[in-house]
């Protein structure tokens, strides 16, 4: 068995705990929306058609903010055909799908407060541009005494709903987004549109449409084109990746490597532009999409027939996925300075850690369980950890560090999260925590992979063997696992 070690310092302060780290996506597409949050009729729905299931799942699991309304879809939606009592059937042409548009704006918003999440909207920047993304933030943020404010108040919302954060389109470097754009094309236009919004609601937080993915070709070029047209309008970047196992277990326990070198990237990428144009502001980054993916088994619906509400890439998540998706938890953490927001991909049924059958239940997949404990438990500051680990040799990333970990410090204690990446050996982990003042082990949570990475079902127990020894945290991480450990301070 191999040893770690890591030495954790109040002194040694990335940044504080975002509680915006924590965010999910709905998009409609497939059954996300209709048959996933929203089914009238349904033994569980409330009053305006909201599963209460999925909601008390919603809440159970952290979420705390929601990109809504894509994704591929938001470009060609229209945004009015979501409001009020006239609601016109469309072709979706990003999923080939009907939309009937009886789930929109007022309803997402609705659904966000009985949830307990801050919304995230998307403006279509694909099939349309400056005026409407105006006229919608008119309609969402604006009191009252102009055509769309009052037009909301018409539609029974009285005050207006104070959104902040808004993304400028979505994937707009992808030649499968409806109105794909040239970097110089998006980037003039975000700009432009960012411009009339801010003088709609100067309080707007603002994200700018970053690259697909680190393999498109354009990548980097295309983040540098766009940031200098619009920096000084935006507040964020995206970013979005997806991953598999695809035949390399290895590989895919080490993938938020790929991770961390993709936003390390877009970092250096931004602050070159900041350098380029003089500036003293930084642009932070928005990992709005991020998640495991099957990607390789998706045939697209080119050739489909347009239906409602298909069942569209519901994959059913192993042990090996929910150690993975807890890594990139750690991930998005060890970047809290630049990275502000992040939203896993999706929240129900769409690649989701919450499926639903309609009319029946509603279930937790296995990824849900280290988002819903990392969610509960890093709060306050994420600290510097910079552990000692072994290294392993991956056919897909190269070396990867066998140990992930992060901590966070706040009034009550210390969470220390890690993850073994060897699908095949234990690692012994030594945490100095002296530094921290003393402590007690108050909860341990563990989620092995190693046995079965490729169980469908999986149990969270206490990490057994997890120990304080004079000052210093002792614990046997088993193989692909993830775990979390809860210390808290004595009390007076």
């Amino acid at each position: 068995m191999k040893n770690a070690r890591l030495t954790l310092d109040p002194a040694f302060e990335i940044a504080p705990v975002n509680r915006r780290l924590f965010g999910s996506f709905v998009e409609h597409m497939g059954r996300c929306v209709y048959t996933g949050i929203f089914e009238p009729g349904h033994p569980r729905a409330d009053e305006h058609g909201f599963r209460t299931d999925v909601l008390e799942l919603t809440r159970e699991m952290g979420v705390s903010v929601v990109r809504y309304p894509g994704g591929n879809f938001v470009s060609g939606y229209r945004w009015e055909d979501g409001v009020g009592p006239d609601r016109p059937t469309r072709l979706d042409l990003a999923w080939r799908q009907i939309e009937t548009n009886r789930f929109g704006l007022n309803e997402f918003m609705t659904w966000t407060r009985r949830a307990g999440v801050e919304p995230m909207m998307a403006v279509n920047l694909g099939t349309r541009g400056i005026q409407e993304a105006c006229d919608l933030l008119e309609y969402a943020n604006h009191a009252s005494g102009t055509h769309w404010s009052d037009l909301r108040v018409k539609h029974g919302v009285a005050e207006p709903y104070g959104i902040k954060l808004w993304c400028l389109g979505n994937e707009m470097d992808g030649p499968w987004q409806i109105g794909h754009k040239t970097a110089e094309e998006y980037g003039r236009l975000a700009n432009e549109t960012a411009r009339a919004m801010r003088l709609v609601d100067p309080g707007v937080e603002l994200v700018l449409c970053g690259s697909s993915n680190s393999q498109m070709p354009t990548f980097g070029a295309w983040e540098a084109t766009v940031l200098e047209h619009a920096y000084d309008a935006v507040d964020y970047l995206s970013l979005h990746a997806y991953y598999e196992e695809n035949g390399d277990l290895d590989s895919f326990l080490a993938a938020a490597v790929d991770m961390d070198r993709f936003i390390s990237s877009v970092v250096a990428t931004a602050d070159h532009v900041r350098a380029k144009l003089r500036r003293n502001k930084s642009i932070k980054l928005s990992f709005d999409e991020w998640n495991v993916w099957n990607q390789s088994r998706f045939e697209g619906r080119e050739q489909g027939d347009f239906d409602e509400a298909p069942e569209l890439i519901e994959d059913t998540f192993t042990a090996a996925d929910a150690v993975v998706v807890g890594d990139f938890l750690i991930t998005l953490l060890r970047h809290a300075d630049r990275v502000s927001v992040a939203c896993q991909a999706q929240l129900a049924n769409i690649i989701a850690p919450i499926r639903t059958s309609p009319g029946g239940p509603a279930w937790r997949q296995t990824i849900f369980h280290p988002f819903a404990l990392t969610a509960r438990h890093a709060r306050g500051t994420v600290l510097r950890v910079e552990p000692r680990s072994p290294l392993l040799d991956t056919a897909r990333y190269g070396e990867a560090a066998q140990l992930s970990s992060v901590a966070t410090l706040d009034e009550e204690g210390v969470t220390v999260i890690a993850v073994n990446r060897s699908a095949h050996e234990e690692l012994d982990l030594t945490a100095d925590l002296r530094s921290a003042g003393p402590l007690r082990v108050a909860e341990t949570h563990l989620l092995a992979a190693g046995a079965d990475p490729h169980a469908t079902e999986v149990a969270v127990v206490p990490l057994a063997n997890a120990r304080l020894d004079g000052g210093e945290l002792r614990a046997v991480l088993p193989a692909a696992s993830w775990s979390l450990i809860r210390l808290t301070f004595p009390k007076d």
